[in-house]
């Protein structure tokens, strides 16, 4: 169907200006934007699920990469057009957006209480922004969609967030901003880069692709969107400003950060910054990898030591999200396809975790573990619930969480073994931190008062865990109805970087163990002085065979 893309995007700013003309100073009509506000959510939803019946993974092609191609000229005189489309990777993250914003709309319905006009009207317009990133193959499309999503968010935590908002929103919006600025002056480049080798300015993407840049272009290019993307994952050591900003931000807020806005930067690793600079990415994968297995480490240590919850569940964050580097970084179609799979089973799972923490806060106005305990026997219902989302995202066989792990660390094992090694204690430290958790929460005796009147799951409370708990166990037992449509998608990217990668390497791979394969150097740094090596038995055998 033409213009589904566009009817994505379009419908929640649509919304957002129907919202706009709906006279509410006095707050008497918060109940019609709420339901408006909803049902436009899940309009949106409903289009992502049309795209969805209606991609064929058959049809991407190197060819034909993108789906439900939309067009349009739009600044002429520097050929910046209108120009969206969708892959299988892009398809489902289309899909996590339209699922999780209704969900963050139901999550607020109780605990916003002042300005729910203007709420719903942010809520809507990041909405539409972060489904413009995913969608958008004209670079300085998907610059302006990248930035727009700073506006509401700020917003959304400046207005309605906790006590240090408007310092939480301000470390956002300064250490965001200075990856996009980064960025930006990159996409400027490759833009002029374009016009010298061909005589004309282009953003369009898949020409990008065929740049012939140099190497040392390509490394400060590559850091240059490199940096925006990991400051938005966020990786160690770019991460300060994430557990300010999910801690302060309301649970609509925090929902959405979690869930989508932490995946832009993921997709923009996998999308723009590895394909476009293949050889820079081969030189930097391992530092990269590094910081990745650094942030899982650290995160889950962090994580594990933290009195609150919110607090805890963000730290959490910054450890799975660095599984979702390390598998992009050995950039083979087992870690790619794990990594964009974690990335819609985090969504899933830490969504549903701030959900989880946002009832509890709106129950006891507290989210500090030592407030609760014994919660199992006032509130059956919560508790199960709870059990199978911390269960999803420690990684249990048979639940979303599980997949993507063991797809990232098959595939980075077959990239550098001892970036597993050290990721795998990460593994641990998840089910060590979220389990402890559990049990201080729920089990034991009830000791705190004022707990013995909290009440179970009301019904608006079911439609928002029921859900995210259904899509927690079904990404679990189907992982193939979400792996499928990305696959060839997954497979055409990693051709392209496998295929850049640098002969000195191939060479090395096939004829030299490890301990004796060339390292990668920096251009303008020394090579070390070469030690005598002693080739094996079995290489001077290879190599003779070769000649």
């Amino acid at each position: 169907m033409p213009g589904l893309l566009t009817l994505a995007i379009t419908s929640p700013i649509i919304g957002a200006i129907v919202l706009m003309l709906i006279p509410n100073r006095d707050g008497s009509k918060d109940g019609l934007i709420r339901n408006l506000a909803l049902a436009i959510s899940l309009v949106t939803f409903g289009v992502t699920l049309l795209l969805w019946a209606g991609f064929d993974p058959a049809l991407t092609t190197s060819a034909s990469p993108f789906q439900f191609v939309e067009r349009a000229q739009w600044i002429a005189a520097f050929k910046i057009e209108y120009y969206v489309g969708i892959d299988g990777i892009s398809l489902m993250l289309l899909v996590l957006t339209g699922f999780l914003t209704p969900i963050a709309l139901l999550s607020g319905w109780e605990s916003i209480e002042k300005k729910v006009k203007e709420f719903s009207i942010f809520m809507l317009l990041l909405e539409a922004s972060m489904i413009g990133v995913f969608c958008a193959l004209d670079i300085f499309l998907f610059y302006i969609f990248w930035d727009f999503v700073l506006i509401p968010m700020y917003f959304l935590i400046g207005i309605w967030g906790y006590d240090q908002r408007i310092y939480a929103a301000v470390k956002f919006i300064l250490y965001t901003m200075a990856g996009s600025v980064l960025m930006l002056v990159a996409i400027i480049a490759l833009s002029w880069m374009h016009q010298t080798q061909t005589g004309d300015y282009s953003f369009d993407l898949l020409k990008l692709y065929e740049l012939q840049i140099s190497p040392d272009c390509q490394y400060w290019l590559f850091l240059a969107f490199t940096i925006a993307f990991i400051i938005k994952v966020p990786l160690f050591p770019f991460h300060t400003w994430l557990p300010d900003a999910h801690v302060q931000a309301p649970t609509p807020g925090s929902v959405i950060l979690a869930g989508v806005m932490l995946k832009m930067g993921g997709y923009g690793l996998i999308r723009l910054a590895f394909p476009l600079f293949p050889e820079a990415a081969w030189l930097f994968a391992p530092l990269l990898g590094a910081l990745s297995v650094i942030a899982i480490v650290f995160g889950a240590l962090v994580a594990m030591v933290q009195p609150d919850m919110k607090k805890l569940v963000a730290y959490s964050s910054v450890s799975h999200m660095g599984f979702v580097v390390l598998g992009i970084c050995a950039f083979n179609m087992q870690g790619v396809q794990g990594a964009s799979y974690q990335m819609l089973a985090h969504g899933v799972s830490t969504g549903a975790l701030f959900c989880l923490v946002g009832m509890l806060s709106d129950r006891r106005h507290t989210r500090l573990i030592s407030e609760f305990g014994g919660l199992k026997s006032l509130m059956p219902r919560f508790t199960a619930t709870a059990l199978i989302i911390t269960l999803s995202s420690i990684g249990l066989p048979g639940m979303n969480g599980f997949i993507g792990e063991f797809l990232i660390m098959l595939g980075a094992f077959k990239w550098d073994p001892r970036f597993v090694v050290i990721a795998a204690l990460g593994v641990i430290l998840s089910a060590v931190y979220m389990l402890w958790m559990f049990q201080r929460v729920f089990y034991g005796k009830v000791t705190n008062d004022h707990n013995k009147g909290l009440l179970d799951l009301s019904i608006r409370e079911w439609a928002i865990l029921g859900p995210l708990a259904a899509a927690a166990i079904g990404m679990g037992v189907a992982p193939n109805l979400f792996l499928k449509p990305m696959e060839p998608a997954v497979q055409l990217i990693v051709d392209r970087v496998q295929s850049r990668k640098p002969i000195e390497d191939v060479r090395a791979e096939a004829v030299l163990p490890r301990s004796v394969r060339p390292k990668p150097r920096i251009p303008g740094v020394p090579a070390p002085s070469p030690k005598p090596q002693v080739p094996s038995p079995v290489a001077l055998r290879v190599s003779e065979e070769a000649r």
